[in-house]
């Protein structure tokens, strides 16, 4: 029996190898690996002796030969291969374990040139992979070094059975799959246009109980990218459909503040409560303060570290799940006594240039990913009004466009003292988004009087001006953009109202 072995990943390599000799296969490798195993005392028959060919051209050419392909594709009873194979002298090859190139890490580095890039691109073991994968009823094809001691276990038992022959060829057209995904991204990338075609390749990080509802099935999938794969669970049950959603908004909740500490109250992806502190305890319970009744069994987030002090403030609550960078030790202990609550680290997210998708029926609808950073272009805003905020309301208003940018449209947000006392959210018409807010604001006994406000979207009538000046309220911040804005503006000095328009929209539909 003949083993071919080429990995550029060489955990559990040796091993392997010497379990394969072990049990009287013939191992022929190439380059490294070859030079890999020969220190280590494992026989190898180097590859320029199967094909009769020296490698060549830096690598580029070592295995692009018949003896190799031939030994991999031929058909073990079909009368005309098996003449071919003795007519050219060649020798089938009954197992192959390729591993490729890292592109993706190599891509992935600051600074990586075109010319790196491309040398990384792997083709001889895309090819033998394949040509595995496709007579895998004749060849074990092996592409993760944690299959090898289940091979080796399956060979010391008698054999490979044909059911997991066939799931390691779906692994292998798999991952060369991802694998010419991630060229496809690299070389069709621009920061001008989208690409004409996307190949999207996800790997299942997590099988969920169920969808947003139970007779729902459901997954998580997860991309190269940074975010829901590098969740970390620390404590409590399995997360939920549900759960990994509110979570990923309430990482996106509170990651406009990267030198201040916030925290996000999140029910149905949407912020019910969100608020700056001098620490995590007491920006939570100013974020609680937004809106008490709805935070029971909602998503907490945290941009920095919980402590236990923090902890202990959300004993009182019921929570599905708290989440943020990490938790001290001592936090830990406080929430483990809550068997039903889960605790998750999620690193802050990377700012890099991505794009974001939405399902439709039959297709995707891409575009940018919305960065806090895009509206962080102060230089740009305009007070459109006859006065002028004062230096307090300046900094209300700057939290509260920071925080309406996560709350769904049509999205309204009163703010005072780097709070919110009132969200409205997802309504129909912007004048109800600014009546819920006032109404939820006095709901839960906060005073509209002297807060500021901020609007997602520009204000199409001037209704809701109306309704937020009828509260009490102070200023206002909007992206402007009507072809009312005149009469919004004018409604607003009638009212006394300071506005700023910031000239950018943070619609969420």
């Amino acid at each position: 029996m003949r083993a071919l072995v080429s990995v550029s990943d060489k955990r559990g390599l040796v091993p392997f190898a010497r379990g394969l000799a072990g049990l009287g296969w013939e191992i022929v490798s190439t380059g490294g690996t070859a030079e890999a195993l020969s220190r280590e005392g494992v026989a190898v028959l180097p590859i320029e002796q199967v094909t009769g060919f020296p490698e060549m051209m830096d690598g580029r050419v070592k295995t692009l030969h018949p003896k190799v392909h031939g030994g991999l594709l031929a058909r073990r009873h079909h009368e005309g291969d098996v003449a071919a194979m003795q007519a050219h002298g060649i020798t089938p090859i009954d197992l192959v374990a390729v591993n490729l190139y890292p592109f993706r890490e190599t891509v992935a580095r600051t600074g990586v040139t075109d010319a790196e890039a491309i040398e990384h691109i792997d083709i001889g073991g895309p090819s033998m992979l394949r040509s595995a994968a496709k007579n895998h009823e004749s060849v074990i094809v092996v592409v993760e070094p944690a299959d090898y001691d289940v091979v080796l276990s399956d060979l010391k038992a008698g054999g490979v059975p044909p059911e997991r022959r066939r799931a390691f060829a779906a692994k292998v057209f798999a991952h060369t799959a991802a694998y010419d995904a991630a060229i496809t991204g690299y070389l069709t990338r621009s920061d001008e246009t989208l690409a004409d075609r996307l190949a999207l390749v996800l790997d299942r990080a997590q099988a969920l109980r169920y969808g947003e509802n139970p007779h729902q099935r459901a997954a998580l999938y997860v991309s190269d990218e940074p975010g829901l794969r590098d969740l970390q669970q620390r404590h409590g049950k399995e997360l939920s459909f549900n759960n990994l959603l509110d979570v990923d908004a309430g990482v996106a909740a509170v990651h406009p503040w990267s030198n201040r500490v916030a925290c996000a109250i999140i029910k149905h992806t949407t912020p019910c409560g969100i608020a700056l502190g001098a620490g995590p305890a007491e920006a939570y319970r100013r974020a609680l303060a937004t809106d008490r009744v709805s935070a029971f069994g909602s998503v907490i987030a945290f941009n920095t570290v919980v402590d236990r002090g923090a902890a202990e403030a959300m004993a009182d609550l019921f929570v599905e799940v708290v989440v943020a960078p990490r938790f001290h030790d001592d936090a830990l202990a406080v929430f483990r006594q809550k068997k039903n609550l889960r605790v998750v680290e999620l690193p802050r997210p990377d700012d890099r240039p991505t794009l974001d998708f939405k399902r439709v029926r039959g297709g995707l609808l891409a575009q940018d990913r919305f960065r806090p950073t895009d509206t962080a272009q102060e230089s740009l805003w305009k007070v459109v009004t006859e006065r002028v905020p004062s230096d307090p309301e300046w900094n209300d208003l700057r939290f509260a466009w920071a925080a309406v940018g996560s709350v769904k449209s049509n999205a309204i947000l009163l703010a005072r003292d780097e709070a919110a006392i009132g969200i409205g959210a997802g309504q129909t018409s912007r004048v109800d988004a600014s009546f819920l807010a006032v109404h939820k604001a006095r709901q839960r006994g906060h005073d509209p009087a002297g807060a500021v406000l901020a609007s997602d979207a520009f204000f199409p009538f001037a209704d809701g001006v109306d309704e937020a000046a009828a509260a009490g309220v102070a200023a206002v911040i909007q992206p402007g953009g009507s072809v009312r804005d005149a009469e919004v503006i004018a409604a607003a000095d009638a009212h006394g109202l300071a506005m700023v328009f910031t000239g950018v929209r943070q619609f969420r539909h």
